[in-house]
Parts: C-alpha cells; sequence; structure tokens
C-alpha cells in the first residue's frame, strides 16, 4: 500500500509516521513536499501532527491554502484514504473534508499527556483490527484540540456514526461528546487528535495505534488480494 506523508512548513511528526508505515509495516513511503500539486500512484495521504505554517492565525488555517491542498481534495473525493492526525485533523476541518472545528482547550493549557480513548466503530478500514469499545492509551499533544461543532452537525455525526474515537473521562480538553476523532459519512477521511503514529514501536513501550495502520493494510489486503 502506497502511503503519502504530506510535509508542511512546520510538521514535525512526518518522520514519526515515516518510521510507522515504511520502517515497522515496510510500505513504501514517501514525503510529499506541500509544494506539490499531484499526488502519483499515493494511495493514503497522511497530513501529519506539528504546527503548519506556524500556525498563525488559526491551526491550519493557512495549510488550508497549501499548493498540495487540490491534490489531497481530490484525492478525497475520489475515495482516497486520508488520514489527519493532530494539526493534520486541524488541517482537514479547516479545507472543509471533515465537519466543526479544533478550538482552544478548556484550559488554554498546552497538554502533553497519555489518554485514555474508547474505539466506538470496527467496521472501518481503519479499526477493523480493533475491538468494539476497546480502550487505547494514545500520546495527545495539543494546545487547540477541543473538538467543537453546532449542535445540528454534532446530531448529524452520531446519526451517521461517524464519531471514530472518544476520551475517557476525564475528558483531557473539552471535545464536545468527548469526541476524539471523526471520519466522513464514506469513511476514507479520518481526523483524529491523539497520536497513533506514537504508540507504534514496541521499543518505545506502547503499540496501541499500530493498530489502526495494520486495520487499513488488512482491509486492503483483503478487498485487493494483493496483501502487504
Amino acid at each position: 500500500m502506497k502511503w503519502g506523508i504530506v510535509v508542511f512548513p512546520g510538521s514535525n511528526c512526518d518522520r514519526d509516521m515515516a518510521w510507522v508505515t515504511q520502517h515497522l509495516l515496510g510500505q513504501p513511503t514517501r514525503f510529499i513536499w506541500h509544494e506539490e500539486t499531484e499526488l502519483g500512484d499515493v494511495e493514503v495521504v497522511v497530513l501529519p501532527g506539528g504546527f503548519s505554517y506556524g500556525d498563525y492565525l488559526r491551526c491550519g488555517a493557512l495549510a488550508r491554502f497549501s499548493p498540495v491542498m487540490p491534490a489531497v481534495l481530490r484525492h478525497a473525493e475520489a475515495g482516497g484514504w486520508v488520514l489527519g492526525v493532530c494539526n493534520g485533523f486541524q488541517i482537514l476541518t479547516e479545507v472543509g473534508l471533515l465537519p466543526g472545528a479544533l478550538m482552544r482547550n478548556r484550559d488554554l493549557q498546552f497538554i502533553c499527556d497519555r489518554v485514555p480513548v474508547r474505539v466506538e466503530r470496527v467496521d472501518l478500514p481503519w479499526t477493523c483490527r480493533y475491538q468494539r469499545h476497546q480502550v487505547l492509551t494514545l500520546p495527545i499533544a495539543h494546545g487547540e484540540g477541543c473538538y467543537y461543532a453546532e449542535p445540528a452537525v454534532l446530531q448529524d455525526l452520531e446519526r451517521h456514526q461517524q464519531v471514530v474515537f472518544r476520551y475517557l473521562p476525564p475528558n483531557p480538553n473539552g471535545s464536545v461528546a468527548d469526541i476524539a476523532g471523526i471520519c466522513n459519512r464514506r469513511g476514507n477521511v479520518l481526523g483524529m487528535m491523539p497520536h497513533p503514529e506514537r504508540a507504534s514501536d514496541a521499543d518505545l513501550g506502547a503499540t496501541d495505534g499500530l493498530g489502526l495502520f495494520q486495520s487499513l493494510l488488512a482491509w486492503y489486503a483483503g478487498a485487493t488480494g494483493r496483501g502487504r
């Protein structure tokens, strides 16, 4: 499965992500500079964590205008896989691939911690290797991770089962409905504030995030018969 990791000025989790996809899972992986306008034969696009363009104005607000983003939009609209983690999630909401917004944390403090996160759906390619309501321990590191959506949007998310991950108490950042990650209705675009790539290497003492990547690979192997 061919992975492409978009690198914006200020991205700082791109190498972590590549360590998982390329070195731990042996998948073809390349970095996509933000000024590129085509994605080539990439099948999974990752918008990594960091501080794109310094996160001036608002997190992800400048990255949405990056030259690469029209190609990411076309990729998603064609059914291609798109994963946004932390700053990547913020960018996905800014560009309109996912609803809602990420606001300042409830206590206006940057949080760097490991938190319990519950898997809400396991019928998605992103989560099919997990158990329903399985509790994962995943790292978070953000100042603007408080997910918010208007009540009507929130009802729509719940109605269409688009909430993929929720924080368990205590909700670390004040996200509405304890939301830690959502997908689009089609299920091919996933955004999440916790960092699965930072919990995928046994040498780092945490592997709960690896299941997300293994899920997509397992689904891909079953769907295409090409295996890993």
